[in-house]
């Protein structure tokens, strides 16, 4: 009897997570989306991962988690946006341990719907110097929600997937063109203006994979 492949997939609203998600689609998985509503200085990249995982024809729930005492300028509104990060420095954009806070819900979300891989749109090619955002680190929660969970006592374990690991950017435009990606909905901007600034460190990484990936980027086409 064929067995449905289900995964969890954590979607933000913005390029690498949608595109993680029409990849998993494309590989036969039934996906199940997770939103975070954690405090974020706007709400439209939410909105965003919504419209995608309808896109999608995806199975989506929205939670709302506090992470507004992290010390990060991506919740806390006191704290400036810089427009230049160094590559070597970990920016004020990094929001202490969210990937850890967003895998432990995936991972409780996985084993109650009988999943086991939890698909995440990191790469570490332009990931803004994120520590939870590196292969090692995706290696080691694997190990450990596989020690601390039942259906890591089994012999089905939970898969953490990466599928953009060590893509670029313009790698990942291009998937994501393949894929049938609904570019025009995806909101990687940090500021939740009516159009994206072009100016924020996620706007410029952006902005260069569309370049260099020879692709026009349809959400910049005065879409709200």
């Amino acid at each position: 009897m064929f067995k449905v492949k289900k995964a969890v997939v954590l979607l933000s609203g913005g390029l690498d997570s949608a595109t993680a998600l029409f990849w998993a689609r494309h590989k036969g998985y039934k996906c199940f989306c997770l939103i975070f509503n954690y405090g974020q200085r706007h709400k439209k990249e939410i909105n965003r991962a919504r419209l995608i995982a309808e896109k999608a024809r995806s199975e989506y729930k929205i939670l709302n988690i506090n992470l507004g005492a992290a010390g990060s300028s991506l919740v806390n509104k006191n704290i400036r946006l810089a427009k230049n990060v160094r590559k070597e420095t970990i920016p004020l954009t990094y929001v202490p341990a969210r990937n850890i806070i967003f895998l432990s819900f995936a991972a409780a979300f996985a084993e109650a719907k009988n999943a086991r891989a939890i698909i995440i749109g990191t790469n570490q090619v332009d990931y803004s110097n994120y520590p939870d955002c590196r292969k090692n680190f995706l290696a080691a929660f694997e190990k450990a929600v596989n020690k601390g969970t039942r259906t890591g006592l089994s012999v089905d374990k939970f898969k953490i997937i990466a599928p953009l690991q060590d893509k670029s950017k313009a790698q990942i435009v291009k998937t994501a063109v393949n894929l049938g990606v609904p570019l025009e909905l995806t909101w990687s901007c940090y500021r939740g203006g009516k159009y994206p600034c072009n100016l924020c460190p996620s706007c410029r990484i952006r902005a260069r994979g569309f370049k260099e990936a020879k692709v026009e980027d349809s959400a910049n086409r005065r879409y709200s």
